[in-house]
């Protein structure tokens, strides 16, 4: 990590991590005593410190590197978001997809209540992975035979969820590059399929699983294509830590559940159709740098920049308190230790940024290898 970028990292990831780790310890307590007694009062209250965290992340995609997300979406779609349940299936093209649907939950008032499946190791990540884990994130290990009764559980469970919710569902199973693309054009045309172009063939028991379970109580399928324009680098963690910005295109199309189809086979079979219909939709937005529907308003909200100034301010507050009253670094002692506590944040945000590339560079082997599991 070179030393400008250690010099940004440090003070954003202490800001991140010591008010996590407050969120954290604040979460565990309302688990262990809330929860047990009532999950509908603990979900509300964990919906707001949910956010009182999260908002930091969007705060750096939005104020810090000035990302540019441009949504597309009909009438019908527009003015549902943020006003039902919804199961939310997008194709995953970057590092930060996951980011970009927090920014487009939080302009539509249920950042909160957001929830997603995840790879399992993500929930061992400090601060942000518990947060998750305490938010009922649901968590597999890209294992059929592992994960099904993980996901039906963890589906059946949001049944009473007082709040309108977002489902997140990468039905990918995985993130976008060359040589997967390559390995689901070599299945495709094993198995006499449409070869994909811009997407990946998608693995539907987890979204057969998602809609038969969630058919009675979720109202919506909100149908998502990002694309980055050909124009815009590719965003990173890497590159919104040093303030550098990017553009990300996305379009929003709600299917009701009521008009899907009964029988499982037909669920996949559509889920299918769906992606076959968005590459065709993503060779176009390429050819043009644009989708049909109209550009919606989704603005910058103040929001994020106000929750962090008051985290930047209280732990300040906190820090200059906590020296003057330890006299810190009065001795080496202290100062070494203070050097190790740095270090530390340094290690972790490395970490971080490591993990949110850690798909990127599957090789051509792997990519087969994933692609003939499903």
């Amino acid at each position: 990590m070179a030393v400008p970028l250690v010099l940004v990292v440090l003070p954003l990831g202490l800001l991140f991590l010591l008010s996590g780790l407050i969120i954290n310890a604040i979460q565990a307590v309302l688990f262990l005593s809330i929860r047990p007694f009532s999950k509908s009062l603990y979900r509300r209250i964990n919906r707001f410190l949910a956010e009182l965290l999260w908002l930091q992340l969007v705060w750096l995609v939005d104020w810090w590197a000035g990302v540019k997300i441009q949504l597309h979406a009909d009438d019908e779609t527009y003015k549902a978001m943020g006003n039902e349940h919804a199961l939310v299936i997008s194709n995953h093209r970057s590092d930060i997809d996951w980011l970009i649907g927090w920014i487009l939950a939080q302009r539509s008032g249920c950042l909160g209540s957001t929830l997603a499946v995840m790879k399992k190791s993500s929930k061992f990540l400090p601060v942000i992975g518990w947060s998750m884990w305490f938010a009922e994130y649901l968590f597999l290990e890209r294992s059929w035979a592992k994960d099904e009764k993980t996901l039906k559980w963890g589906l059946q469970r949001l049944k009473d969820f007082p709040r309108p919710f977002w489902l997140a569902l990468f039905v990918e199973g995985t993130r976008f590059t060359p040589a997967k693309l390559l390995a689901a054009q070599e299945y495709a045309v094993s198995q006499g399929l449409p070869a994909p172009r811009n997407v990946l063939i998608p693995r539907t028991k987890g979204f057969v699983s998602a809609v038969t379970i969630m058919r009675d109580f979720v109202p919506a399928i909100y149908d998502t294509t990002v694309i980055i324009p050909k124009d815009s680098p590719q965003p990173t963690m890497l590159r919104i830590l040093k303030g550098q910005s990017s553009v990300v295109h996305v379009r929003m199309k709600r299917h009701a559940m009521s008009e899907m189809p009964k029988s499982e086979d037909d669920v996949s079979k559509w889920c299918k159709d769906i992606f076959v219909a968005k590459d065709a939709l993503l060779d176009k937005h390429l050819a043009t740098g644009t989708f049909d529907e109209e550009i919606r308003p989704i603005g910058r909200p103040v929001k994020s920049l106000l929750v962090t100034l008051f985290w930047s301010c209280l732990l300040l507050y906190g820090a200059v308190k906590l020296f003057l009253w330890t006299q810190l670094l009065s001795t080496w002692k202290g100062v070494g230790f203070t050097g190790l506590g740095l270090a530390l944040v340094t290690a972790v945000m490395h970490v971080f940024i490591m993990f949110s590339q850690s798909e990127r560079s599957s090789s051509a082997k792997a990519a087969r290898n994933r692609v003939k599991k499903d």
